[in-house]
């Protein structure tokens, strides 16, 4: 895996959000899109936010309770239909991804909060600078993409009132994937076993991780080695 140099990246960033998105709105006459810092605003937070779960609805809010749209022409709270708009927009330009969750006992797609990962690391580093405080975060974007490149659907795992990081299906096929960063502790090992360990079908149950620990398995679910996982398909 490799990241975008900060010169090219800077371009993407300048052509495809300030530039591309803004004026493709113009384009098509809806002036849905037309103010740039509340867009990188949005931006940032969703950049800063990956792999968290997300209400669209409260992220007008959230912006004005931690002051990032003071300084700007806008007065007061953007609407949470505007806020849609400007994330929908980020979507169409593939600059940000959603991931839908779905209940794997009652096999259906939920509507309750979804995640949004970003098209590349490189580009939220550049963003918002290198950082560790969240590196499982970025570890789920990594395989995210990833699990997009091999062809398979993705989505968020509910069982009960757990949460499976991935579903990765094929027609033929699907595997149920935790991420972590480490699986040497028995507290990280309890946490990201006990979703998988609820689930009652056959398909291939793994965690991925940096520092699989000794076991190779536990229970039937594989400790996965994150980086040999990546190699592997390549």
């Amino acid at each position: 895996m490799f990241t975008l140099q900060v010169p090219m990246l800077d371009g993407i960033y300048s052509t495809v959000i300030m530039r591309d998105i803004l004026e493709r709105e113009n384009r098509r006459g809806q002036k849905r899109i037309t103010d740039p810092i509340l867009l990188k605003k949005i931006v940032m937070f969703l950049a800063d936010n990956i792999g968290s779960s997300i209400s669209v609805s409260s992220i007008g809010n959230i912006l004005v309770n931690v002051g990032l749209l003071e300084g700007g022409k806008r007065k007061g709270t953007p609407s949470a239909h505007t806020v849609q708009a400007y994330v929908n927009a980020l979507l169409e330009a593939y600059f940000f991804y959603d991931i839908k969750r779905f209940d794997i006992k009652g096999k259906e797609y939920l509507r309750t909060l979804g995640k949004y990962y970003i098209v590349d690391i490189g580009l939220r580093n550049y963003l918002l600078g290198s950082r560790d405080r969240d590196s499982g975060h970025a570890l789920e974007n990594v395989v995210y993409f990833e699990l997009l490149r091999r062809g398979f659907d993705v989505s968020i795992g509910k069982v009960d009132n757990s949460e499976v990081n991935f579903i990765a299906a094929k027609p033929d096929n699907k595997i149920y994937i935790q991420v972590t960063e480490s699986m040497t502790s028995d507290d990280v090992r309890r946490r990201e076993l006990a979703p998988l360990q609820k689930i009652r079908d056959n398909y291939e149950k793994i965690v991925l991780s940096l520092n699989t620990g000794m076991d190779s398995s536990y229970e039937g679910i594989k400790s996965v080695n994150l980086i040999d996982w990546l190699i592997d398909d390549c």
